[in-house]
């Protein structure tokens, strides 16, 4: 990496009080690639030989199973993955592909999991990227499984309305298929799921998002702090 990129990566809030030897260790040996939308970045069932950490732009980790395929997150700068694979030294789990063209480090596992063992404040970086991970996938599991898909819908268009100030007008950050996935839906389930909240004021013109009664899409969703909000 050039000069100028090392110390770009050392703001990282993965490495937020590492000892500045232990980052030079695993910044040494580590890659900073750019890479266009669409490219698989690691694939299940591989070992994982590397930690990627989400520089630009947006990666999508998704697992298949036959001809089927689920989107399982999408991550943005600052983001690891797929960090317990790496910890453990086992094969992953889920699968990545750069959504959007992007830039992503990638730090050889073995020096992850050697500064993991030695400095305890990359430790606890890493277990609190682990806790976070863990957390995450109780709210998604609750929210699969207690909510209908028009309230998985709904849920969603209010967080990202919040994520994009409020103004309740935006643009969907990707394809509606990946949503669908995102959402665990079949496609055809998140047309009929967005013709239905017409009723509620929601109108759709392509990529574009307008809540027109904020409230009423609220009356629907029913968000509860703890599936919903990112603090908790």
């Amino acid at each position: 990496m050039r000069p100028e990129d090392v110390e770009e990566m050392r703001k990282l809030p993965l490495f937020a009080g590492v000892a500045p030897e232990q980052v030079e260790a695993m910044l040494k040996p580590a890659f900073l690639q750019r890479f266009p939308a669409h490219v698989d970045l690691v694939h299940e069932g591989e070992p994982a030989d590397f930690l990627h950490v989400v520089v630009e732009g947006q990666v999508e980790v998704f697992s298949a199973y036959r001809d089927r395929e689920t989107t399982v997150a999408v991550l943005g700068p600052g983001h690891s993955f797929i960090v317990a694979a790496v910890v453990l030294d086992r094969l992953y789990l889920k699968s990545a592909r750069a959504l959007t063209a992007a830039r992503v480090l990638l730090l050889p596992a073995e020096a992850v999991r050697q500064a993991f063992a030695q400095d305890a404040a990359f430790a606890r970086a890493m277990a609190i990227e682990l806790a976070h991970a863990y957390r995450g996938v109780v709210k998604e599991l609750k929210n699969q499984k207690l909510r209908s898909s028009l309230e998985r819908l709904a849920n969603w268009l209010i967080a990202r309305n919040a994520e994009t100030g409020g103004k309740n007008r935006f643009e969907l950050p990707f394809e509606k298929k990946i949503l669908a996935s995102r959402l665990g839906m079949a496609p055809e389930v998140l047309s009929r799921a967005l013709a239905s909240l017409v009723a509620y004021k929601v109108r759709v013109d392509g990529a574009t998002i307008e809540i027109g009664d904020p409230a009423a899409l609220t009356q629907l969703a029913k968000p509860t702090q703890t599936i919903d909000d990112p603090a908790v």
